[in-house]
């Protein structure tokens, strides 16, 4: 499915609120915040010229988060970030002194962090990063899964020493359940989606992906003209979008929302011009996608920051993964999760379809980003998908 955006708030100035969390101010406290995080370094920027060439497109560029800080996925930016900050607000306002990102390791900190817990609801890789952002400052994190996530992505999370929590029925029904638990035992929720009522914390964990773009920009040799980014509930296309348009104005590049056919929320949400919850339905393979309840945060961007919205099929991010681990003679293999995948996905289901790829004006002179949100978060799955091990790829 294809859809240009008609919303009445398309293409008109950003929420100030967003300009303030997702502009140039919220890519900077992020910038600054990694610098002090012990061994980070930026994710590497590939260019695919074979595939591009295969594709008839000019250029093709993707952003690798398969190595963010230790976690295999973009998710690293979000939780542990909004994690970090709010413990050291709380301990900003008990301490009755400012602190900032460099007085993470200051013992008083942690002290103060001892004493907190944080929850939150996930399909496996913010779950992983709101725990490692717990034991960061040696906190408490309490990490609710639905029975759709798979044993080996709940261990990945148990070893940052998080207590796990399976709840019954989808991820929408274990944010739910996270956010009841946590309000009763006064936990602190950090949740990646909204709802009336709590937009601070998921703002910052959207403020945290704002890092990938600023990142991207630097390194690519001219401006996109296209970016296709997947979504879940919707905030790494969201914080990507904002940044695009906060940088660039009217010549942003055009920018695509990817989606899972199966679990396509933001663009129901698109479609009727408000945000709504979509029945549950069949699993997707693109298991960290698989959300039917937008973010309304996210939404409010998107609804004036995105010009399409898209789906793509279960076949389309499998052939995407294999793709990638199988380049074209002379690009890089990458190694790409289901998930991960999706932003390739979504193009190549545009290239296919006439209409889709005339009204993107996709041509050989297009230069197409993408971000390959993560690697082999599932091994084991990954190597049912492709038929080779995560290793024989990045070998």
């Amino acid at each position: 499915m294809f859809l240009l955006n008609h919303h009445p708030d398309y293409r008109s100035t950003l929420h100030p609120d967003d300009v303030e969390t997702l502009g140039p101010a919220g890519a900077d406290a992020i910038e600054a915040h990694l610098a002090e995080r012990q061994n980070h370094v930026p994710t590497p920027l590939h260019s695919l010229p074979g595939l591009a060439a295969a594709l008839g497109i000019g250029a093709l560029f993707i952003k690798d988060e398969g190595q963010r800080l230790g976690l295999g996925s973009f998710k690293a930016l979000g939780g542990a970030y909004a994690v970090i900050r709010l413990a050291l607000e709380a301990a900003s306002e008990k301490l009755g002194r400012p602190l900032s990102d460099a007085d993470m390791n200051d013992p008083a900190i942690r002290t103060v962090a001892a004493g907190m817990t944080f929850a939150c609801a996930t399909d496996g890789n913010h779950g992983r990063s709101v725990a490692q952002g717990a034991q960061l400052l040696g906190a408490k994190a309490v990490i609710f899964v639905h029975g759709g996530v798979s044993d080996e992505r709940v261990a990945a999370i148990a070893r940052f020493g998080a207590e796990m929590v399976r709840v019954n029925g989808t991820y929408d029904d274990s944010v739910v359940e996270a956010a009841r638990v946590a309000t009763e035992r006064g936990w602190t929720i950090v949740s990646d989606t909204s709802w009336e009522g709590y937009e601070r914390i998921p703002g910052l964990v959207m403020q945290g992906y704002t890092a990938i773009a600023r990142e991207a920009l630097a390194q690519m040799p001219a401006q996109p003209s296209h970016v296709f980014v997947q979504a879940g509930v919707g905030g790494i296309a969201a914080a990507l979008a904002a940044q695009m348009q906060t940088r660039f104005g009217d010549e942003r590049p055009l920018f695509s929302v990817v989606e899972p056919s199966r679990a396509a929320c933001i663009f129901e949400a698109a479609r009727q011009g408000r945000p709504v919850k979509i029945a549950h339905g069949a699993p997707t393979v693109m298991a960290m996608l698989e959300c039917y309840d937008p973010s309304p945060l996210a939404l409010r961007v998107l609804y004036r920051a995105a010009d399409a919205f898209l789906t793509a099929e279960d076949s389309d991010a499998v052939e995407a993964m294999n793709r990638l681990a199988r380049p074209v003679a002379g690009d890089p293999a990458i190694v790409a999760g289901e998930s991960g995948a999706a932003g390739l996905a979504g193009l190549l289901a545009v290239l296919r379809n006439p209409e889709a790829r005339a009204a993107l004006k996709l041509d050989a002179s297009s230069r197409v980003f993408l971000v390959n949100t993560e690697g082999a978060t599932d091994p084991a799955r990954y190597a049912e998908l492709v038929g080779l091990e995560p290793t024989e790829v990045a070998a």
